[in-house]
Formats: C-alpha cells, structure tokens, sequence
C-alpha cells in the first residue's frame, strides 16, 4: 500500500508554517511570477528561502508553482526566475508549458518536475510522454475517475508519482483551462489573473430579442449556472489510496490559514488513520465531517471521481460560501505576562469564548481576558483586523496555535 504524501497549499510565510504544524507532507507555494494565483499574496525570493528552510528543517517539502502557459515575452524572465530558484533549492518546480519545462530542465536539472493540472493529463500516454522528458510526476486533470486514474496506474512505471486534487474549489471549465475572464475584463486565467466569472449572475438573451435579459430564476437571489460545489473527498481515503495515487493535493492557494489549518489537520488524521485500519478511520468518520466544516467552504461534491457527475455538482441558489467558524488570528510568542502577540485578522471583543485549534486534534476553548493595543492600551474589543494586539487568555495558546470564534457562539452573546 502507497503512504499518500498530504500536499497543502499557502498563500505566505505564516500560512506555510500554519500547514507545516497541521500536518503537511509538502507544501506548494508560488513566487511573484509565472503561477497560477497572481492575487495571492505569494512568496518574495528571501520569504520563499526561509520558507524552504523551516520546512525542510521539519522534514516537509516545498514545491514552487509555475505553471502559466507563457506567451512570446514571458520566456526570457522564466529562465531568470528559474536560475534563482535553483539556488533555493525547492524540492520541485509545478509547469504546465512545454517551453517552460525544457527551460527548466536547462536552467535547474537537479530540480524534479511535475506536471500541472494545467497541461490536461487525461492519460497513460500522456503521463508516458513527460516520463519520457524528464518528469517526476503528473497531476492529474479533475474530470478524471477514480477507475481512469487506476489504469494510468497500472501503464505507467513505478516511479512515476500521480498527484490528484482530493478537496477544494472546482472549475468550470477543463482542468482549470479559462478563457471567461480573459474574455470579459481582459485578465487572464491561464497567466494567473482570473475573475471568476463563473460565481457571477446570468441571464438568458432570445434570439430575436437582442439585448433583452430574461433573468433565470432558481429563487429570489438569481441563477449561478456555472457554481460548482466544493470538492471533498474526506469520506473516500481508502479508494484514493487503492487507486494508486501518490500525493493528495489540496487546493486552495488564496485561502487563509484557519482553511489551511483545519483541512490539513483533518486529512492528516484521516490518512493517518486509516492507515492504522479502516476500522479505526470508519470510527473517527463524524469527527472528520464535523471538522472540515469549520472551514470556509461552499456545498460538497465528489467531482468526477465515481463517473459523470449529475447535476448535483452545482449550486444554483448563490455564490457565496459557508463561514460558521471567523478566523481570528495566529498566535504569537509569548509576552512574559501571561499574554501573547496576535496580528488580529477579524473582530473579536473580552469576554468571549474562542477556541485554540490543535496539532493533534482538540479544540480548546478559552475566555479572551485582555486585549492590548499597540499604544499599549487596554481594549474591550479589537474591531479592526490588521493590528498588532496584546491578548491574555484564560488558557494560554501555544505559538502557531490558529484561533478562530464560532459564529454561532457569538451569536448567543
């Protein structure tokens, strides 16, 4: 039996050692240029460098993004990028272009490459082909069954890895291939700059009505015809790890670090535990359903895994996401007094219960008995995110515990 790698993904330095002490296997990041997430906060070459020495010093890997489908003037700043790169040392470099790959394989050949989602891996032949140029690994596209994914399995060699998404936001369009955004603001998809137009609102045109909207229904909020839910394989860790797949990929990129926290946590147990035996995995089922709702989310799907999905897949009623759980903050070292540093991230006020997320898999609950400004004063509530607090707790956390607050415990206040 393969022991799956859990690969999570950040969107900084603190979120890459939010999923470095949840439980990561490796982590996958992307410098300012040339990945898929241009909006994210991504990584400057000094913290991409600290970022690979903390996690190697953890025993985790880090995998650098560039996976663009590069035009004409990208190439000359690619074979730039990469020769830096090659001096950090990440364990991989992420490519969907074929260009951009032989510049790689040129400029860092002691760095492994896997193949994107981006480049469409749909077969055998495929995941053939780049094994022939060098590749390490494929990630395997979304549309893909578990029963396609068994037989790239069984054509392939042994050390070739499959990499396949096990949870998170879907695409609308094939393996993440878009051209809505580029179409309708002129920001594009394939070069990292997406709008998302498929969580937008449509309307139906009639042909002989130009310029006519018939608005489409589903209830007083509109249509959302291209939503899909969010992928969630959870329940499925034992046919994931049958069909031969080396590393479970979470997706995610731009999400904050309670998403990060609580989804490598729980998929960290779960692998965990059924590796100790399905019994013991089928036991702890609840406790994984519980906590991978307490995570910004929309609706789940299992995708395309058990065939052609119906119409199931999509949300048609709105575009927004579920939030129970407000993430407040990563706490800081302590401060000598019993309290600790906290960069606050949302609203939170004195008295009032938090829980303390942990390592292992308790939640800890805590009254908030101080809150200090950074003019040094005192605080009945810190309503601003962005600050740099003081807090003291009734049970102090530990550095790196990821806070958060129940929306439903603050609404009973």
């Amino acid at each position: 039996m393969r022991k799956p790698e859990l690969l999570i993904p950040a969107s900084s330095l603190e979120v890459l050692k939010t999923a470095v002490r949840y439980g990561a296997d490796a982590v996958y990041i992307g410098g300012e240029a040339f990945g898929l997430r241009a909006k994210a906060k991504n990584f400057t070459s000094e913290e991409m460098a600290a970022g690979i020495a903390y996690a190697h010093d953890k025993g985790v890997k880090v995998y650098v993004t560039a996976n663009i489908l590069a035009h004409n003037e990208d190439l000359p700043g690619v074979r730039d990028y990469f020769q830096e790169l090659r001096e950090l040392k990440p364990d991989a470099l992420i490519i969907a272009d074929p260009g951009v790959f032989q510049i790689a394989r040129e400029t860092a050949p002691e760095l492994e490459l896997h193949i994107s989602t981006q480049a469409n891996n749909t077969n055998y032949g495929t995941c053939l082909f780049w094994h022939g140029l060098g590749a390490k690994r494929v990630v395997t596209a979304r549309e893909l069954s578990l029963a396609e994914i068994r037989e790239i399995r069984a054509h392939i060699p042994e050390e070739m890895e499959i990499e396949t998404f096990v949870h998170g936001a879907m695409c609308i369009s094939y393996s993440g291939r878009c051209l809505l955004s580029n179409y309708f603001t002129g920001r594009d998809a394939n070069q990292g700059a997406c709008t998302h137009p498929c969580r937008w609102k449509y309307a139906v045109v009639e042909e002989s009505r130009p310029g006519e909207y018939l608005p489409v229904y589903e209830n007083e909020r509109g249509t959302f015809l291209f939503n899909s839910k969010d992928l969630c394989m959870i329940r499925h860790i034992p046919d994931l790890i049958q069909a031969g797949i080396d590393s479970f990929k979470i997706e995610g990129r731009m999400k904050t670090a309670l998403y990060v926290a609580v989804v490598a946590r729980t998929y960290r147990r779960a692998i965990d535990d059924y590796l100790k035996g399905e019994a013991c995995y089928r036991e702890h089922m609840d406790w994984y359903m519980e906590e991978i709702g307490k995570c910004t989310t929309r609706q789940f799907t299992t995708g395309f895994f058990y065939g052609k999905p119906d119409s199931n897949m999509q949300i048609y009623d709105n575009s927004t996401y579920i939030q129970d759980y407000i993430y407040l903050g990563t706490a800081g070292e302590g401060c000598g007094d019993g309290s600790f540093a906290l960069t606050q991230k949302n609203k939170f006020s004195v008295g009032e219960t938090i829980e303390m997320m942990k390592p292992d898999g308790r939640n800890v609950a805590a009254a908030v008995e101080r809150i200090v400004n950074e003019q040094s004063e005192e605080q009945k509530s810190a309503p601003h995110g962005g600050q740099s607090l003081q807090v003291k707790l009734s049970i102090p956390p530990e550095p790196g515990d990821v806070l958060r607050i129940s929306k439903s415990a603050r609404e009973c206040l």
